[in-house]
């Protein structure tokens, strides 16, 4: 035996999986521990606390406590990249994904290129824009388009091999040529269409979509009828758009066979049917004790982890990075020779993927007035230098007689709040303030093809007394605070709204 005299950090990992019942796994292989690579930790685990006996005697001397408390909690920071907390963010909004037409593959076709699934291929339409990941070899993944489809199979224009397993998922479609034209006449813009049906795409209220592709043809000639939408509405031939970065224009497409970008949409639901509560075990390995038997991994952890905050920090020059925390029932120590919570499951590792950045990937960022009647007013400021963004659940651990830890927990209100910089430009902001002004935030990110919306629909600002340093830029200072949306429209019942979009043209960079 060689027993080790420290641990480095270096050989620690964390693995968190979604549990079955609250503190409880299903000790199986279906159990998926997902990999994450956390830059810092915050505290970790059980917290035990003690109440000491305090008799009333003449040695004026405390007796041995006893254990009364245990309070486990735990917390990480990590970069975000375009998958790598995809998953978990479901955990935190307390809602699943709205995924649109995702489905497993069994096996590929060449000769006709086809993707063969069980079931489901039937909601996959001609000139949809189809996305496949997953598969071994290469060509069998990207963008595609379909040219038909049955419930188990799905064909595509492009060349693709004879492969096995992997996903594919509607990211789009492209429109018959002239089919898809702008109307700017109302009081919001439209997009109208003749021939597609805009309800195929599975959009809801609220949700952001990208319009237009990279090549000549796919898009509008007017370049502000092009790029991310927010949508309102949505009927067979008319889609209402509510958010744009410049102001629509009316525009008739002749030859134009328009491209709209869609993606995996998570929202916090107001309807508590929509609501999932989620637990995790978080599985924190600690390397081994024992250099003769270095698979002897001991572990700590939590388990019944209740997602409670989740912060975005956005600051100047650097990464975007995410704290996020967890309210656990029990915590977890795992000795070397015991097995790890893990060693049953399915582990995936994490995804090779580049961190988003503050300075080039942002490809929209805007605080504006909230509001029906403009979908591109004029934003408060021009440059942001940084923004924290926090959703709290507000979980609060309930004890009760003989149970050492939360026996239930109290999930509180749904919050979403933060801060900003920006450089001071006149005084509307601060109007704003004094107003009480309903303001919207969104930004997008977008690396590589890929990327994210945020949008909070409906915030107040706080605080807004400029900064004033020498020899430098007067900055205003803002507290946010959001809340549902439905005083704007009764469909924008939520606090925070984000896209996923698996695949968006270069020209949304």
């Amino acid at each position: 035996m060689a027993q080790v005299s420290s641990i480095s950090s270096n050989a620690t990992g964390l693995k968190i999986a979604e549990e079955s019942t609250p503190g409880v796994l299903l000790g199986t292989s279906a159990d998926i521990f997902r990999t994450y690579e956390p830059n810092t930790y915050a505290d970790f685990g059980a917290e035990i606390g003690t109440t000491p006996r305090a008799p009333i005697n003449p040695s004026r001397q405390r007796k041995k406590g006893v254990t009364t408390s245990l309070n486990a909690s735990g917390g990480f920071n990590t970069d975000l990249t375009q998958n790598n907390l995809q998953d978990i963010f479901q955990g935190f909004l307390y809602a699943d994904h709205r995924s649109k037409d995702e489905l497993s593959v069994t096996t590929t076709t060449g000769a006709t290129e086809t993707y063969n699934v069980a079931a489901g291929g039937a909601g996959f339409i001609a000139g949809d824009l189809l996305f496949a990941k997953d598969f071994a070899i290469a060509g069998t993944n990207g963008l595609k388009t379909v040219a038909s489809s049955t419930a188990t199979t799905v064909v595509v224009n492009e060349d693709i091999e004879d492969d096995t397993t992997g996903i594919i998922s509607k990211v789009g479609h492209q429109a018959g040529a002239g089919d898809i034209d702008v109307d700017a006449s109302g009081t919001l813009p439209t997009l109208t269409s003749t021939t597609f049906d805009f309800t195929t795409l599975g959009l809801v209220p609220g949700e952001f979509i990208y319009i237009g592709g990279d090549t000549v043809g796919e898009l509008f000639l007017t370049a502000a009828n092009n790029g991310f939408k927010r949508v309102r509405s949505i009927t067979a031939n008319v889609l209402t758009i509510d958010k744009s970065d410049s102001t629509m224009v009316t525009e008739a497409s002749t030859a134009e066979t328009i491209r709209i970008y869609i993606g995996r949409a998570l929202k916090n639901e107001s309807d508590p049917t929509l609501q999932v509560i989620r637990t995790y075990t978080c599985e924190r390995t600690l390397g081994a004790p024992d250099d003769a038997s270095p698979a002897q991994v001991q572990a700590d952890g939590l388990t019944g982890a209740y997602p409670n905050e989740m912060t975005f920090n956005l600051p100047p020059e650097d990464k975007v990075t995410m704290d996020l925390g967890f309210v656990a029932l029990s915590g977890l120590t795992v000795d070397g020779p015991t097995a790890l919570p893990s060693a049953a499951g399915t582990i995936v590792p994490v995804a090779e993927a580049s961190a988003f950045n503050t300075s080039s990937d942002f490809s929209r960022i805007r605080l504006a007035t909230a509001g029906s009647t403009d979908e591109a007013p004029t934003p408060l400021f021009t440059f942001v230098e940084e923004i924290t963004l926090t959703i709290n659940n507000n979980v609060t651990p309930n004890p009760a007689l003989a149970v050492l830890g939360a026996a239930v927990v109290s999930l509180g209100t749904f919050e979403v709040g933060g801060s900003l910089t920006a450089f001071f430009q006149d005084t509307v902001a601060t109007t704003a303030v004094t107003n009480n002004t309903n303001l919207t935030l969104d930004f997008a990110l977008v690396k590589e093809n890929a990327g994210m919306v945020f949008d909070v629909p409906l915030l107040t600002l706080g605080d807004g007394r400029p900064t004033v340093e020498l020899d430098a830029p007067i900055k205003l200072p803002l507290g946010t605070e959001a809340a549902t949306a439905a005083l704007i429209d009764s469909t924008l019942d939520h606090t925070l709204f984000v896209v996923f979009f698996d695949y968006l043209p270069t020209a949304a960079e």
